[in-house]
Order: structure tokens, then sequence, then C-alpha cells
């Protein structure tokens, strides 16, 4: 697989990454196939998928726990992303951004994943509530303590991202980019370029939808939070229809399938990008490995464009 840097970081990762919350957490967390699991994360590795993505929400705790198994044997080989800073209170997921939360988290996460250093690590969310610049600061110390390698925001603006940027370099920003979420190429992708921060893209397959496998809201189990996101209500997803069937019809021109066309677009989005589709099953895994090396045509590109702004519901 090709290789990219996450900006100036002097961190080189495959151009597609592995995001893990869906083997633990969000997507029918109930029917959970750990074995399965560590067996998609060892190939990846193998195909060149070396950013390997969690948090200690994603349970919570368990996804770590799961990750940390499967890279037991394989520590050097990869770049390890974790996060911190969301928490779950009463059945709801809430911000905490309180230093020492973070620390803690910090802690807690190594332990669980089984390391001693943490390649990059994320502020899950920015808490309203605390000063980013409070929040960023801890995490700093975590570099200069050797614990952590790097930093990165998750959803953040521009202006937050400014102000941690004063503190301490950010190394990478993530947030959701795809066909239907182009919204982050407005500032935010471009503010990574300008301060040298990769941007790491989380759903890029649009949750499942681009790949064309979601045609109706019976698709969703019982227990997928998607039945509840605007995009996966029956209406929506009849009328993003044309949004799926026209990636379906560029991927049939280079012989692809949709998710590698949308993979591919969002590659396309600059050079310090790097997508992290989940899965938990192999045969998507490497059906996503090979989007890496898919190149599309500037007029395809911009088709994809205009057909992913007219994407019907929000995204929250």
């Amino acid at each position: 697989m090709r290789t990219r840097q996450l900006g100036s970081t002097g961190i080189t990762v495959g151009a597609i990454g592995l995001g893990c919350m869906g083997m633990s957490f969000a997507y029918s967390p109930t029917r959970r196939d750990d074995a399965e699991s560590v067996r998609v994360i060892h190939r990846a590795i193998d195909l060149g998928v070396t950013l390997i993505d969690t948090a200690d929400v994603y349970g919570p705790h368990t996804n770590e726990e799961l990750v940390g198994r499967a890279i037991r044997d394989r520590r050097d080989e990869i770049v390890l992303a974790s996060k911190a800073g969301l928490v779950v209170r009463d059945g709801e997921i809430l911000p905490d951004g309180r230093p020492e939360h973070l620390r803690a988290a910090a802690e807690g996460s190594l332990r669980r994943l089984g390391i001693d250093r943490i390649d990059l690590y994320q502020l899950h969310r920015v808490d309203p509530a605390v000063p980013v610049e409070e929040s960023w600061g801890v995490l700093a110390e975590l570099v200069r303590e050797g614990k952590v390698g790097a930093i990165g925001l998750s959803e953040a603006t521009v202006e937050q991202l400014d102000a941690a940027h004063a503190v301490h370099p950010v190394a990478t920003v993530q947030s959701e980019l795809s066909l239907w979420s182009q919204d982050q190429l407005d500032e935010v992708v471009p503010w990574a370029a300008r301060h040298g921060a990769g941007f790491i893209a989380y759903s890029p397959l649009g949750r499942a939808f681009l790949t064309g496998a979601i045609t109706s809201a019976a698709a969703l189990e019982g227990e997928d939070w998607r039945q509840g996101n605007p995009r996966f209500q029956p209406e929506a997803i009849e009328a993003n229809q044309k949004l799926a069937e026209g990636v379906a019809e560029v991927a049939a021109r280079y012989g692809a399938t949709p998710s590698q066309v949308a993979l591919a677009w969002v590659l396309a989005q600059g050079e310090h990008v790097v997508p992290i589709p989940g899965t938990k099953r192999l045969a998507y895994l490497e059906e996503n490995a090979r989007g890496g090396d898919l190149a599309l045509e500037a007029e395809d590109l911009a088709l994809l464009t205009r057909l992913g702004a007219t994407a019907v519901g929000t995204r929250y």
C-alpha cells in the first residue's frame, strides 16, 4: 500500500487506516466476535494498514482491551492512535476535558493497551466547560513525559485549533469526512494543511451508506445507533439512494467497488488526509485496503463532489 505522512509530524502510515470502534461499540455491540476482530487487525497490518485508531469511550474500555490483545506481538509495525475526553454517564456520552480526567484516562489507556507509549493521543471532543488550552496543556505534558508521541484533536473548530496550536503543535485533526460530509473541506482540512497537521477522516464510507449496502431502514439491526441518525431515517435513506447509485456508476467505470471509490475521493482531498474506514470483516478490510491504490479522474472527482452535496439529512 502507498504511504502518507501525517502532516509534518514525521509519522508515516498506510494511506488507508483502520477505525476499530465498530468492533465493540455502536454497531450491534452485543454481536461481537473478538477473535475475528483480532484477525482483521492482524490482516490489516499485513496489508500495510498501519494507523490503528481506538478510544477509551468505545465500549467503554473494551475496544482498547481488544486492540491491546491484537497488537501485543506486532507493536512495532503500527501507529497506534487513541482518544480521551468523552465519558458515558447515565447512558449519555458527554465531554470531559478536565486535566485530571485526561491524565487519568491516559494512564488507563496505556494499561488497557498494554503499552508504555501511545503514538497519537487525541482529545476526542473539546469540553465547552473547560478552556481548550487547559485540556491541551495536560496532553502536552504527556508528550514531554514520553507517555505520548504526538497529540491531536477530534471535531475541533478552527478557533479551537488555533488556541491549542499556540500551546503545543497540533499533530492531527480527526473529523468526519466523506462524500456526504464535506463541511470540513471549507476550513478545517485547509487549516491542517497550512499548519503541517495530518487530517484523519473518520466515517469515510458514510457509515456504510456509500457502499450501497443500505437501501432501507430494515437493513439496520435493533441495537444499531444509526437508527436514530437523521440520515438513516426512511425518507432520507430513500432520497439518498441517488447518491449511492451515482457512486456505484463511477465504480463500474473503474472496475472498482463503491467503497473503493468513496475512499479514493477522500484521499484526493489532500496528501495530508488519511481515511480510517471501520470494519470487523476480513472481506471488507481487503476491499477497503485496495481503495488506497485507486486514482480517480478530475471529472469524476467533481461529479462525486456535486452528488455528495445533495445528501439529505444532517450527520448528527
